[in-house]
């Protein structure tokens, strides 16, 4: 994976966690449903965001190598 991808999925993952909570809200939602899809986009966003944080470090190493 690349940085614009898990960027890209960081942004998809954060529209889900709007809506979920959004829906949340609605007298009607089903909370049995809901806070699952809350913990699971939550756990997706930190797996993102350690992937993208190692893969910054990794470029920073390579670009220190080559200098």
């Amino acid at each position: 994976m690349n940085i614009s991808s898990n960027i890209s999925s960081l942004q998809t993952n954060q529209n889900f966690l709007n809506t979920t909570a959004h829906n949340i809200r609605k007298p009607t939602a089903n909370l049995t449903e809901e806070i699952p899809n809350l913990i699971v986009a939550d756990k997706t966003a930190a797996v993102n965001i350690s992937a993208i944080q190692t893969q910054d470090e990794m470029l920073g190493s390579l670009l220190d190598i080559k200098a």
